[in-house]
């Protein structure tokens, strides 16, 4: 039986294919298009599931949609004529696209796909929940799915056991913790839905001493987690804004203008937010805990995606492990509403053995053959050396320590926003150098933003405070003592970006300014050829241990195609290209013109 999930018309719109119960293939849409957090219909991600299925739309037995539209255009009414008149600009704004097509998405899946048979509308955080739970390795497990908003819904809890999930409280829009975090992102100046990964990575650089403004006067949290938020602070509901002028009064000022300097004061704000998040969410799963009183807890929605608070609800909070969805935000609705439609609506069986997850690795997207990769290398013109697999292992462990920075394209694509091993780049974590210039450039970004260690699963350990395997780079533990380097008094007088200076470890590429760190574990049996070169890395030159972070540039989704690895390449200062077989030098390449697309944000000085 073949089900496609689709998420659509929000943002990070996907599509997934499940085969009886087994995941074959899922896909951003925004690789294909190569339009950043596309929230259009997945025409492409669509079209390459089915052909990496071997089938056509007429072979599809059910196709399910991660909300459902009415629900969601219901809440969209209610809360403008609630806050009306002030909410009429953004009503009139709204209103176009949903009576054109989001609210008709029967009609336009039937349309677009030329689909005729049956579908299935989970609700959203129904199928959150089915992407953290069905695909996790337990029998038996709680979940927790936190996001913005979905239809009313913007927090969860319940159970899953089998192929069954039994929902059992909920919280409803206005109130988000998704929300309270993405109003300090734009707050902040960075974009909403997109930069609070930024807000994430600048919080260890401030103290928290607005921590307690947030929690007196912006949200009331019980005991038992559940919250409410003042709404006199926020505009989200009436507005295009987040924001209004009384949270500005509490927090001194008004909101940073985007691509200004950083100030102590967003440090200050971010690592406040990001500390009363993390509060919450403890009091939330202890609750969870209390009342179900399972061993397992599952976490999926957009809030799962904060690596850093997932870190602390694994250390401080009293679950014996967790499992996170690494797709956690729109994108894995369009996997777990597939899930819930082979699960929970037909009542198929699902095995789980308490050990192995059946996400694959997340390596779920397309994938090319050394005959696709070497056929268009020839056609374009562009010189490379094919090796073999020992040869190439030791060469690109060589270029590594010698403080090269590798563009890394290999098997298939990472479905969801973490570069995985897949669609990477790669350097060596104990240079104290390559932060910098990897993010200014070569990501072309934020100097001040962490990059993440890939390291062997059987090492993590001597590395970093986490005694367990970490696959989708979802948790985040501190470096190990023993691997720190003592600070100077001189040093401990820096203050904001500065710290960034700071040399912290033997790892020094990879550690944060609080000496911590975004883990990716990797093991034989999921990427082999990554693993085999962490081996030979270790037995040579005595690391397990390198740089990772997605093969893109600021402002431009992950790489899918062996064309967007040499494009992207060829626009930065990465020194090889690996696809494949193949290596590619930049040295004997010719220099690649500047097409329109190419923007002046992202040019060298």
């Amino acid at each position: 039986m073949n089900i496609l999930g689709i998420s659509a018309f929000y943002h990070d719109s996907a599509a997934c294919l499940v085969r009886d119960g087994m995941v074959v293939a899922a896909a951003q849409e925004e690789r294909f298009t190569r339009k950043k957090h596309d929230w259009g219909f997945p025409h492409r991600a669509v079209e390459y599931c089915l052909r990496e299925g071997g089938i056509a739309v007429k072979d599809l037995d059910l196709v399910a949609f991660y909300d459902k539209p009415f629900l969601k255009f219901e809440r969209i009414l209610e809360t403008h004529l609630a806050y009306a008149p002030q909410g009429l600009p953004a009503f009139i704004q709204a209103m176009p696209v949903w009576i054109k097509q989001k609210i008709w998405v029967k009609q336009v899946v039937q349309d677009e796909l030329k689909y005729s048979g049956k579908m299935l509308f989970p609700e959203h955080h129904e199928s959150h929940a089915a992407s953290a739970f069905f695909p996790s390795p337990y029998p038996r497990a709680a979940f927790l799915t936190v996001d913005g908003v979905g239809e009313w819904t913007t927090t969860s809890y319940g159970v899953g056991r089998d192929n069954r999930m039994t929902m059992m409280a909920d919280i409803s829009f206005p109130h988000s913790l998704g929300l309270l975090y993405s109003a300090f992102t734009a707050y902040t100046g960075f974009k909403v839905n997109s930069g609070e990964y930024k807000l994430m990575g600048l919080a260890p650089y401030g103290e928290p001493r607005f921590k307690q403004l947030i929690l007196d006067h912006l949200i009331d949290v019980r005991e038992d987690g559940s919250f409410r938020m003042n709404m006199d602070y926020f505009s989200y509901c009436a507005g295009l804004t987040m924001t209004n002028s009384k949270f500005h009064a509490l927090f001194g000022g008004p909101p940073r203008r985007a691509e200004t300097r950083l100030t102590q004061r967003e440090m200050d704000l971010a690592r406040s937010v990001q500390e009363a998040l993390e509060e919450i969410l403890l009091k939330i799963i202890r609750h969870i805990h209390r009342v179900t009183g399972e061993d397992y807890l599952c976490l999926a929605g957009g809030v799962a995606l904060n690596c850093v608070a997932n870190g602390r609800l694994l250390r401080e909070g009293p679950f014996k492990d967790i499992w996170i969805q690494p797709a956690s935000s729109d994108a894995g609705g369009a996997l777990g509403a597939a899930l819930y439609a082979w699960h929970q609506y037909l009542d198929k069986p699902r095995t789980a053995d308490g050990i192995h997850d059946t996400q694959r690795g997340s390596l779920l997207g397309p994938g090319f053959s050394d005959d696709e990769i070497g056929g268009y290398l020839n056609e374009a013109g562009i010189r490379h050396r094919k090796l073999t697999r020992p040869e190439l292992v030791r060469e690109v462990a060589d270029f590594i320590v010698n403080e090269k920075v590798i563009a890394w394209f290999q098997g298939r694509m990472e479905f969801g926003p973490r570069a995985l091993g897949a669609r990477s780049i790669l350097g060596d974590a104990r240079s104290p150098r390559l932060q910098e210039t990897m993010n200014l450039k070569i990501k072309f970004r934020e100097s001040f933003r962490p990059f993440a260690p890939i390291v062997k699963a059987d090492r993590v350990s001597d590395y970093f405070e986490l005694d367990r395997p970490s696959p989708y780079m979802m948790l985040v533990a501190p470096v190990k003592t023993s691997r720190r380097r003592e600070v100077t008094e001189a040093e401990k007088s820096l203050f904001g970006i500065e710290k960034l200076k700071i040399v912290r470890s033997d790892i020094p590429a990879v550690t944060h300014v609080d000496y911590s760190a975004r883990i990716q574990t990797v093991d034989a049996a999921t990427n082999p050829l990554l693993h085999e070169l962490l081996s030979d890395l270790e037995k040579r030159h005595g690391t397990p241990v390198i740089i990772n972070t997605s093969f893109n540039v600021r402002g431009e989704p992950i790489v899918c195609t062996p064309q967007d690895a040499y494009r992207c390449f060829m626009r930065t200062n990465m020194d090889y290209l690996v696809m494949g077989s193949f290596v590619i030098d930049k040295r004997e390449q010719p220099e690649l013109k500047k097409d329109n697309d190419w923007k002046k944000e992202f040019e060298l000085d």
